[in-house]
């Protein structure tokens, strides 16, 4: 089962990434399912990239506020 943005944490995306690259890698990916994992993975990437830049942003507003 996928979990949507709402739902999912950092260490969850990351997890799931790696299983999937795992899954592709060892050839334990359907052909016909390939497309979707790739398509999830992206989905997982979009998502951390997301996440990493809101907290380095926050982190910032923190720190600045904090300088003054």
């Amino acid at each position: 089962m996928t979990k949507s943005k709402a739902e999912i944490s950092y260490s969850d995306a990351i997890s799931e990434i790696t299983q999937i690259i795992h899954e592709i890698e060892q050839n334990q990916v359907d052909i016909d399912l390939l497309s979707e994992k790739v398509k999830r993975v992206t989905f997982l990437l979009d998502f951390c990239k997301n996440k990493l830049k809101n907290t380095e942003e926050q982190t910032n507003k923190i720190l600045n506020k904090s300088e003054e």
